[in-house]
């Protein structure tokens, strides 16, 4: 399954938020250098998913606000 996600680093708390588009904001307190902000989206998304961190990958947008997340629904 693939999901579209706006990011926003640095927020002031960690949150996944439904969207009327079916999107999703995704709120994270960690910052967008090294990849931080990206495992913190992904294992974000995980908990809300149920799911294994493993099994939740950035699939375009590594750099971007705007990503689409994969997710592995068969683990």
């Amino acid at each position: 399954m693939r999901v579209r996600v706006k990011v926003h680093a640095r927020s002031r708390e960690d949150s996944v938020k439904l969207l009327e588009d079916g999107s999703f904001r995704v709120n994270v307190k960690a910052l967008p250098e090294d990849g931080k902000a990206n495992a913190a989206v992904c294992a974000l998304l995980a908990e809300h998913f149920k799911t294994s961190k493993s099994a939740v990958r950035v699939f375009l947008g590594g750099t971007s606000a705007n990503k689409v997340i994969e997710i592995d629904t068969a683990e």
